[in-house]
């Protein structure tokens, strides 16, 4: 798939945000719960929740197990995949 211009916007809209940045390349390890996301980027967790939420609606990222009230499981999508390669 190539690279568009939607593709790079997104990237753009990551580097924009050192936070967001930090969230995708944490997730790019796999997937992980807000709480662990925070520790390993040093970000709030009602920041990371914030920052999921942002890339969620972006298309980046995604919720596992929505369902869920608690331990939420969160992965990039295969855009976000995309994307993370070029931050």
């Amino acid at each position: 798939m190539e690279f568009s211009d939607e593709l790079w916007a997104e990237v753009g809209f990551i580097t924009i945000s050192k936070n967001r940045g930090k969230v995708m390349k944490i997730l790019s390890d796999g997937p992980k719960i807000p709480s662990q996301i925070g520790r390993q980027a040093g970000i709030r967790t009602n920041h990371v929740s914030n920052n999921l939420k942002q890339l969620s609606e972006h298309g980046l990222v995604e919720c596992i197990n929505p369902e869920a009230r608690k331990g939420r499981l969160y992965r990039l999508t295969e855009k976000g995949k995309m994307v993370v390669e070029k931050i």
